[in-house]
């Protein structure tokens, strides 16, 4: 080629002809940039990353180990229960009460494995996919998005938090590959549905069953589980009480490819899958607060529960007794009857609340009302009143120990006097027919000496001679007095302790004759069921059975011994109907409309001032003891009760009594009679002839004073030398005065509670 032709050439090919150096120079560029990114290095660099991966993978694994649980997720609630096992209460931090799979009925469990996880049983615990998808998304700041393993969610619940952080969901993995290794699918599936939440304030599987079907979760059905299974993606929104109508056809969907799901793997047949009908649950209802009497109820079972821990070594003291019953997941059932509870809380607003009026009698906001309800022949503490509501008055009225029991400790004198089988003062056999002089002040004397101590008799009234079965009846002071020290006060103290009384602080003294201790409605309702119980020991029991996981806590049974003679028992209970019958109590008791035949025996008591007022009574099956305190609403402390009500004085067979009897005679059931077997001249009123030495006193020698009247003509107003006796007998009592004088009377009468040497008046 010409030169010529060598230019036409070049200026055809104009600027896209590059220099020859120029196109070496580009092609040499790529070559080089395939050279550094060839697919073995893309390989090498993959492969080294995988590496990299596995290694921090092992060393987490190696490092992170599986926790103790976390603290929150092994709240759970207390639960109380009545003694037919409905509930009672749930008390706690958390609504959660664990059970065990066994617990709940396969088809249920499989419910929440067709919902959430059906690989469940067969994967290694962790689904890598889904746990990579909630990386990515984590660290893109999507959100909570990916799936997760029953495992995993239960690793989640209970061994972390719900935080939605890189380092949690790589703990989460490494825990759950852990957890499926060394636990069983059974484990994990009972960790899962134990610490769930399911709405309505439920956590677990107990909770939720009784927050939306009523029923336990042993009794759940498999359509009833598919509802709960399917609760646990959206709580709230498949609430179907709050639901709205997308969320409700969101549930229902739901519920329908749980169980779809089931029918899928094996494990429902399809006959049954298309007979299922979708279960509405229950509309909400608000757990039992603690409020009302629900509170005294709980907080006295916790205090028995820790006592019993003590006991038997669970714990080494009460603080640590308590720590154990704080931390949740106890079943305590009670032996409190429904029904029983029910009708002494209406006998209470009925017969005392309705009639008190505060803004009308400033006295009126002093009175509380406490009461114990005891079956004689198991010891089971049927009903208890505490108080007006626990979170107004949070002490137990019927519990609380600080108030006299008055009269209502008589009993218990005559009961030490047959058991002891003591004499008077003149060497007569103390018996229901046995005369004493109930003259009012009259000096006790103790072989032929005054002792100091001369107590007045209700309205300062004389009896003159007076048999102790009409002593019984009409209350007097001086009669027990003196029959107090007769006995011996170290044996009244110590048969009053063998009945179930308190006498570690009790004094010898015979002030106490006069019930000037301090003793509680539930105290006094165990004493006189064991007079009830025919002298065998009756300790009245609140907690039937507490079980915690596992674990049962064995209760003491509260039948004990015979602590006293059958006839000294039973005698005492044969005078007591004539108190009822003819004494204190006849008005309320004897003439109410409901009695019905029933046979009742019981005892009333007013203490020094009126601060307390009580009538304890009992049929053969049923032993109650109410109490009425008079306490300051501001400062606590004890006050009088006079006018309270309307009336001039609170007396035992007046508002107490009443109580007694709306309650009693509402829930006894047949009447019933009672089976004795007495010593000689139990409630009979002996024959006697006049001694030359005192006539017999036919008339009181001082009319009853009217400085505190009583509320209203008690059967006390009656000659009670004159009237007539309880068993055939028409013969004039002979009366044998004391070897000491009737006259001074001692300084003190009257006085403050608990003090030994001036007791108070008493009904």
């Amino acid at each position: 080629m010409g030169r010529a032709e060598e230019r036409r050439a070049r200026q055809r090919g104009g600027r896209r002809a590059a220099p020859k150096s120029r196109r070496s120079s580009a092609t040499a560029g790529k070559s080089g940039i395939r050279r550094l990114f060839t697919w073995k290095k893309i390989l090498g660099t993959f492969l080294g990353l995988c590496l990299l991966g596995m290694g921090a993978f092992i060393v987490l694994y190696m490092v992170i180990d599986i926790p103790e649980g976390n603290a929150d997720a092994k709240l759970q609630s207390n639960v109380y229960k009545y003694s037919d096992g409905s509930l009672l209460a749930r008390a706690g931090d958390r609504n959660r009460e664990i059970v065990g799979l066994a617990e709940v009925p396969k088809p249920v469990q499989k419910t929440f494995v067709a919902a959430e996880n059906k690989t469940f049983y067969k994967d290694a615990g962790v689904d890598l996919k889904g746990t990579a998808r909630g990386l990515l998304n984590t660290v893109s700041g999507k959100g909570a998005q990916g799936g997760s393993t029953i495992t995993q969610q239960y690793v989640k619940n209970f061994y972390l938090t719900q935080d939605q952080t890189v380092s949690r969901k790589l703990k989460e993995l490494v825990i759950s590959l852990k957890l499926d290794r060394e636990k069983s699918k059974d484990y994990i599936l009972a960790g899962y549905i134990n610490t769930s939440y399911y709405g309505r304030g439920a956590y677990g599987i107990q909770a939720a069953a009784q927050a939306y079907y009523r029923v336990d979760a042993k009794t759940l059905t498999v359509e009833q589980g598919a509802y709960l299974a399917a609760l646990l993606q959206a709580p709230n929104q498949y609430d179907w009480a709050i639901a709205t109508d997308t969320g409700r056809k969101l549930v229902k969907a739901r519920w329908n490819y749980v169980l779809d799901n089931m029918v899928q793997q094996g494990w429902l047949g399809k006959s049954e899958r298309e007979a299922m009908r979708f279960p509405t649950p229950e509309k909400p209802k608000a757990d039992p607060s603690l409020g009302g009497q629900t509170g005294y109820l709980v907080k006295a079972a916790n205090a028995d529960l820790e006592k019993q821990l003590v006991a038997q070594g669970a714990a080494e003291d009460e603080k640590q007794a308590e720590a154990l019953v704080d931390r949740g997941g106890w079943t305590v059932t009670l032996n409190i009857d429904k029904k029983k509870q029910a009708a002494l809380e209406k006998s209470v607003r009925q017969q005392l609340t309705s009639k008190l009026d505060p803004d009308k009698r400033k006295v009126d906001g002093n009175v509380q009302a406490g009461a114990a309800s005891v079956n004689p022949k198991t010891g089971a503490l049927v009903a208890m009143y505490g108080g007006v509501d626990y979170f107004k008055h949070y002490m137990n009225n019927a519990t609380r120990s600080d108030y006299q029991p008055a009269s209502t400790f008589k009993p218990v004198i005559l009961a030490a006097a047959l058991e002891e089988q003591a004499k008077t003062q003149d060497g007569k056999p103390i018996t229901a027919s046995t005369v004493y002089d109930g003259t009012s002040k009259r000096p006790v004397v103790e072989d032929g000496r005054k002792v100091g101590f001369a107590p007045e008799n209700e309205d300062d009234r004389n009896y003159g001679p007076i048999s102790v079965q009409t002593a019984m009846n009409k209350s007097v002071n001086s009669v027990f007095a003196q029959m107090g020290v007769d006995v011996g006060m170290s044996e009244v103290v110590d048969v009053a302790g063998k009945l179930g009384m308190d006498t570690k602080n009790m004094e010898a003294v015979p002030a106490q004759t006069l019930g000037s201790m301090g003793a509680s409605p539930l105290q006094m309702a165990g004493v006189y069921a064991t007079l009830d119980n025919h002298g065998k020991k009756v300790t009245p029991a609140l907690v039937k059975s507490a079980e915690h996981l596992n674990r049962t806590v064995t209760m003491p049974d509260p039948v004990g011994d015979q602590v006293i003679s059958r006839e000294a028992a039973d005698s005492v209970t044969s005078v007591l109907t004539g108190v009822v019958d003819d004494g204190t109590a006849q008005q309320s008791v004897a003439n109410n409309p409901g009695r019905d035949g029933q046979q009742v025996a019981g005892k009333t008591g007013t203490s020094d001032n009126n601060k307390s007022a009580w009538f304890t009574g009992y049929t053969p099956n049923l032993v109650t003891s109410v109490g009425l305190f008079g306490e300051d609403a501001k400062t606590q402390a004890q006050v009088p009760m006079y006018k309270a009500g309307g009336e001039p004085r609170v007396n035992g067979g007046g508002f107490p009594a009443q109580i007694w009897a709306a309650y009693t005679f509402g829930v006894m059931g047949d009447v019933s009679k009672f089976d004795l077997e007495t010593q000689q001249g139990a409630a009979v009123q002996p024959t006697f002839t006049p001694t030359p030495t005192q006539e017999p006193t036919k008339e009181p020698t001082q009319e009853p004073t009217t400085d505190e009247p009583s509320s209203s003509p008690p059967p006390t107003t009656e000659e009670p030398s004159t009237s007539p006796p309880p068993s055939p007998s028409t013969t004039p009592p002979t009366f044998t005065p004391p070897t000491a004088p009737q006259t001074t009377p001692p300084d003190d009468g009257g006085g403050d509670p608990f003090d030994p040497v001036k007791p108070g008046e008493d009904p």
